[in-house]
Parts: structure tokens; C-alpha cells; sequence
């Protein structure tokens, strides 16, 4: 796993672009601190710092295919690379190297961008034609692996992070309004929109080309949907078969390496099961690694000692207290460099830290088990709605939901008409590409109101909402109400938030590549093709790999009930007494940064301190506010910020128009 970084068109001396380039490179070495390396042509610049994971000795970047027209740099890894390998030099192709890395840059020689269908894999990838002058850069499918970019002047400049663009002359950054009424909704901004006015992702399973005449963004991919009429299998046996094949491959995949690759093991079944493949497909010794809480309504540390004990791994396992993501949230917001509504990523990056401790670079993990095979409440929820939708005065009908949330307290005493005033928004509108989610981003985007009337009349008349219906439009049409809600899942949730702020972020913050053998892309093109009561039975989530495994994990963890991975907030955060980051979270922090609403905040504050009943949502608000006033600070007035090196980096291999001047 690696970081990358570059520029187009840049109007400057070979000095100053490798001064510029290797400051860039600076600030993202925590995703590669093994190696680094840069090349420069004219105007042009690519970068990378290396985590050295396959081909430990001669795999280091930038490398160019035979003859040096193509130039690659590379964050990632291409899981089928040494059967692409192969089918390449049957064609003629000459490799220097054993690493995965040549082979994309022959791949692109070899069939242009259409090369991309081919890989499984997770990657950013930035190629330098030579002879056309051009630049290529291309995102895996569903987002593994960020990739950002921006134009300043007539220049072009990207990243594996937004914090290596802030290095490039002349990139003031500036929050967006439009953004955090985007992430004051759904959790994530709309892509290709950022935190930041000006600064762009590459969307999920898109490539770009930027040349003389422009940029120019193209999807090769997107995720496959499945009509009724059209769905796979008949027997949930044969489905079974079908997806234990599937897996089982994506997860020997996984395990390639020229290091040793461990697991997470959490106690609940997504990891469970890829830990059990990983033991069948390779025996020996198993490196697993959990966190529990100092709270026991977020502790699942029970769980994790039955799946340790059944696996008889090689455990780790650290303790997370509400001190320790108090203490580092600053850093999280930093890699996330996204407003957060949750504290869940800092666990996640202390686990990582514990990975590295251990001298581990690379974790298989669960990621995509809920979002394929139908594992969230919000999928239930969604079922439930459209079941109560039919018979809207129906007294039993709502009571189902009581089962969705039982570690929110106002649920286990909500009667009928409580159950109605908060799940009943829009209940009608089943007919809505978004049904699924609707009512969960009208609860969010009351966080909107923090926001001072400055923020708020800039985006007046602007509704994240009816963006993203726009965008939408038909493609959701026909389809079954689960595949609509993966769809949405996926596509917002789980690229824009879960594989970045809780995955991508918090694993390479301690140089830890994170591998999820369910979005191999094969495996996601199976799950969605299923009949959703092989995903959703009943109520029963994961009903399929559920029955996979019967008799291959224990039956506690197998049959236990759902439990949401979710970490404390207010007591992190607030006290009778004391607050956490006073100096963003008072009333003259809050007023300098000119983002909310000092009244509204102070009027939150103080309802957590007298330990009045607290919302779902007025802990997010918190979250959010506080994450904000970081971003702000850290990306805007470019203070407070927690930099692991303090020296510019000075690069292992430097390469100029074709010539390697120094190793």
C-alpha cells in the first residue's frame, strides 16, 4: 500500500516542482514510510511513498514499462496480478520486477483504459504517457483506495489525500457550504464534492484523463443491480455453493503477500467467517486482532474471547476508554479530513496502531458483509416501513421496529402512537428511489440548523436531498426495495464514509493496508444478483452466510443478535464539569470559526451536561460541531496540525525525463 501525489502543467523550475512534489509526498508519508520515490518531466510530476507489501526488493516507484513511455505510481494492490502477469508476457511483455505494480503499467500499454475491467483488486493509480502527454488516473469500483484532485490555474494536481494537495502553491483551502449540508445528511459528501470548495474525488469505479485539452472523467464501472425477473438461483443451497466458491477465492486472493497478513477478529460474524476461510485455505498460525470498550454497551469483548477461543488464533486484543478517543480525535479528524458524525473511526485507528505494533502491515477484515447480504437495521427498517405502509393504521405493524433498536432508551418504552411520531416520516412514499433512507437523513439533516445564518443563506434554496434524487433520476427504477437500499448503501454510506473515515483513513494513519475479500467484485456481482429473502429472511439478516456456516462457527456468534459497531459520545466529550476541546467547543471558539451558531451549541452543551435524555442525533450534532471546528482549523487556518514528521522527505529514487539520476 502506498501514497501518491502529482501535478500537470506546472510552471516551474526541476527544482521547485521537486521541492513542491516531495513536500506533497511529506505529508502522506504515514501511507508509505518503506520507500519513496518521484519522477519529473516537463511540467510534470508524479510521486509516491511506498508500503512495502509484495516485491519487497525491486517494486519501488516510479516504474515505466519497456521502452519508458508509460510511467506509473500506485497505491494498492491487484490481487490477480500474477495471472495477468502471465497471459502478458504470452504477448511479448518483458518485466524488470516481481511486483504488481509493472504489471498495471504493461496492462495499460497492452489495452488502454479498458485494461481496468480486468483487475480485482483495490487501487489509485496515476499513469504519464510520454508521447501523447497525457495523465490517467483511475479508482477501484467501489472506493477502497481516495484519490483527489484540483485545479489551480492552469495547473492540475492530485493526491492520495487532500493534506498532500494543500503543499501545491497557491491552494487556499475553503470548507463548503454546499458540502456540509451534504454531510450533515447523508454522512458523506456527494461525489465528486469534498469537505473543500474547489477540491474533488475521483468517484468509486471511475478513470480520468487530463491532457491540452482538459480533463475528461469516465465510469468503467458501477454496481450491478439485479431485476425481479432476473434474480439467481432457486435453492438457497445452490446459492451457498455458488457464493462459498466465490469467497473462498477472493479471500485466497487476499492473502497474497511478501509479509504476513493477519485478521480482525470483532466477535461478530463477518469477521468470523473470513477468519474461518483464511484457516482453511491456510492453517498455520493466525495473527487476529480486536478492541473492546471500558463501556459495556459498546463492548463485544465476550464474543471476541468465544471466536478466539474457537479459531485458537494468535490474539491481540486493546481496550478502548472514553479518554483514549478524547485524546485522539484530533488526529482522526486529521486522516479523515471529512466532518465526522461518529466517534466509531478512532477506535479503528487505535486497533490499526496495535496491528503495527505487532510488526503486521497488512489485516483481512468484514467490510461489505452488512452492505451485500443485507446485514443493517436500516435494511429491516426499510422492510418493516413497506410492510406498516400497506395497513398505515395498523397498532401491531410499527411494534416490529422495537426490535430493531434496543440500545436506544427510547425505544424499549415507546407504545404505538411514540413509534409513529418518529418512524412514520414520508411512510407512504414507498414508490421513492430512496424510500430506505429517507427517514434517516431528515433526522440528520437537523444538524443543519447548528450552522450560523451565513452558512445557511449561503446554500438557501439548496437540498442535499433533491441533489441527490436529480443524480439518481430512473436507474433505481423496478428494482426490489433491498436492492434499492444496497444500492444507496453502498454507494453513499459505505464508499464515502465506512471504507474511508472508518477503513482507508484509520488503517494507513499507522501504515496498515486493510484487505475485504466481500467487495471483491465478484463476490458483490453475486449477492446482488440473490433474491432478497437470501439476504433478508424475515427479519433474519445475513440469512445466507448465516446458513453457510452452520456448524462452521459457534452457534452464539452465528445466531447472535445484530449489534451495531458504534463507540461513546457524550461521555467522551462532556461532562457536569469539564469539556473536551474547550477551544473549539465554546462559545468564543465557536464564534471565531464563524460555522455555527454559538446559541444553538452552547443550548446542546448544556443539555448533556444536566443529563437530560440525549438523541441519537444530539450526539451526532456534537460530533459533528466538534469535528468541524478541527477541520477548520487544521485545513483552513492550517493549525493544531499533528504532523508524525517533521523533516521534508528526501526521496529513495528520483527519475527526470526518463533517466533514474539517483537510488
Amino acid at each position: 500500500m502506498c501514497g501518491i501525489a502529482g501535478f500537470y502543467q506546472f510552471q516551474a523550475s526541476t527544482e521547485a516542482q521537486s521541492e513542491v512534489l516531495c513536500r506533497m509526498l511529506t505529508r502522506i508519508r504515514h501511507r508509505g514510510p518503506d520507500e519513496s520515490g518521484i519522477y519529473l518531466d516537463e511540467h510534470l510530476g508524479l510521486g509516491s511513498v511506498r508500503l512495502s507489501i509484495i516485491d519487497l526488493s525491486s517494486g519501488t516507484m516510479p516504474l515505466s514499462n519497456e521502452d519508458g513511455r508509460y510511467w506509473i505510481v500506485f497505491n494498492g494492490e491487484i490481487f490477480n496480478y500474477l495471472e495477468l502477469k502471465a497471459d502478458l508476457e504470452k504477448k511479448g511483455h518483458r518485466f524488470r520486477t516481481h511486483s504488481d505494480t509493472e504489471v498495471i503499467v504493461h496492462l495499460y500499454e497492452e489495452y488502454g483504459p479498458d485494461f481496468l475491467s480486468r483487475l480485482n483488486g483495490q487501487f489509485a493509480i496515476a499513469i504519464w504517457d510520454r508521447v501523447s502527454r497525457e495523465l490517467f488516473l483511475a479508482r477501484d469500483r467501489v472506493g477502497i483506495r481516495p484519490l483527489f484532485y484540483a485545479e489551480v490555474g492552469q495547473s492540475f494536481v492530485f493526491g492520495s489525500e487532500i493534506k498532500a494537495l494543500m503543499e501545491f502553491p497557491g491552494l487556499d483551502l475553503k470548507l463548503s457550504p454546499r458540502a456540509l449540508r451534504q454531510y450533515f445528511t447523508f454522512w458523506t459528501a456527494l461525489s465528486p464534492d469534498t469537505a473543500f470548495e474547489g477540491v474533488r474525488e475521483l468517484p468509486p469505479g471511475h478513470y480520468l484523463v487530463c491532457n491540452a485539452k482538459g480533463v475528461t472523467v469516465r465510469r468503467f464501472w458501477e454496481t450491478p443491480l439485479t431485476r425481479p425477473d432476473a434474480y439467481r438461483f432457486q435453492r438457497a443451497e445452490e446459492a451457498a455453493e455458488a457464493f462459498e466458491a466465490v469467497f473462498e477465492d477472493a479471500v485466497r486472493l487476499r492473502l497474497r503477500a511478501d509479509v504476513p497478513v493477519a485478521a480482525y477478529l470483532s466477535g461478530g460474524i463477518d469477521s468470523s467467517v473470513t477468519t474461518s476461510f483464511i484457516k482453511k485455505i491456510s492453517p498455520g498460525n493466525l495473527k487476529t486482532f480486536s478492541i473492546g470498550f471500558s463501556e459495556k454497551d459498546f463492548d463485544e469483548s465476550d464474543y471476541q474471547n468465544l471466536a478466539v477461543s474457537y479459531f485458537q488464533t494468535e490474539h491481540a486484543a486493546i481496550q478502548c476508554r472514553p479518554e483514549d478517543i478524547a485524546a485522539n480525535f484530533a488526529k482522526v479528524v486529521w486522516h479523515s479530513e471529512a466532518p465526522l458524525l461518529r466517534t466509531a473511526p478512532t477506535p479503528m485507528m487505535l486497533l490499526a496502531g496495535n496491528v503495527r505494533a505487532h510488526n503486521i502491515k497488512v489485516v483481512i477484515t468484514g467490510e461489505g458483509a452488512d452492505e451485500l447480504l443485507g446485514g443493517y437495521n436500516i435494511f429491516k427498517e426499510a422492510k418493516i416501513r413497506n410492510f406498516w405502509a400497506k395497513d398505515p393504521d395498523s397498532r401491531l405493524r410499527p411494534l416490529l421496529l422495537k426490535k430493531l433498536y434496543p440500545y436506544l432508551p427510547q425505544m424499549k418504552s415507546a407504545n404505538n402512537n411514540a413509534l409513529k411520531l418518529f418512524f412514520g416520516y414520508r411512510l407512504g412514499d414507498t414508490a421513492h428511489p430512496l424510500y430506505s433512507h429517507l427517514l434517516r437523513w431528515n433526522n440528520t439533516s437537523r444538524i443543519g440548523n447548528y450552522l450560523t445564518s451565513e452558512y445557511q443563506e449561503a446554500t438557501a434554496g439548496y437540498s442535499p436531498l433533491e441533489a441527490l434524487e436529480k443524480s439518481v433520476g430512473g436507474q433505481l427504477d423496478g428494482y426490489d426495495y433491498l436492492a434499492k437500499a444496497q444500492w444507496v448503501e453502498q454507494n453513499l454510506f459505505m464508499s464515502g464514509y465506512l471504507l474511508s473515515s472508518q477503513g482507508d483513513r484509520m488503517g494507513m494513519a499507522q501504515s496498515i493496508e486493510g484487505r475485504y475479500p466481500f467487495l471483491d467484485h465478484r463476490v458483490i456481482d453475486l449477492c446482488m444478483s440473490l433474491h432478497p429473502d437470501l439476504k433478508l429472511h424475515g427479519l433474519n439478516e445475513k440469512f445466507l452466510l448465516k446458513k453457510l456456516m452452520k456448524g462452521r462457527l459457534p452457534d452464539a456468534i452465528l445466531n447472535r443478535p445484530k449489534q451495531a459497531y458504534r463507540a461513546p459520545i457524550r461521555s467522551v466529550f462532556v461532562s457536569e464539569k469539564d469539556l473536551a476541546y474547550p477551544e473549539y467547543l465554546n462559545a468564543e471558539g465557536i464564534r471565531s470559526a464563524g460555522i455555527f451558531n454559538p446559541e444553538h451549541t452552547d443550548r446542546l452543551l448544556d443539555k448533556m451536561r444536566t443529563g437530560q435524555r440525549i438523541s441519537e442525533v444530539d450526539n451526532m450534532a456534537l460530533t459533528a460541531v466538534l469535528s468541524t471546528q478541527m477541520l477548520h482549523d487544521q485545513f483552513v487556518n492550517r493549525k493544531n496540525i499533528p504532523l508524525e514528521a517533521a523533516e521534508w522527505l528526501v526521496p529513495d529514487k528520483i527519475v527526470i525525463e526518463n533517466k533514474v539520476i539517483s537510488t
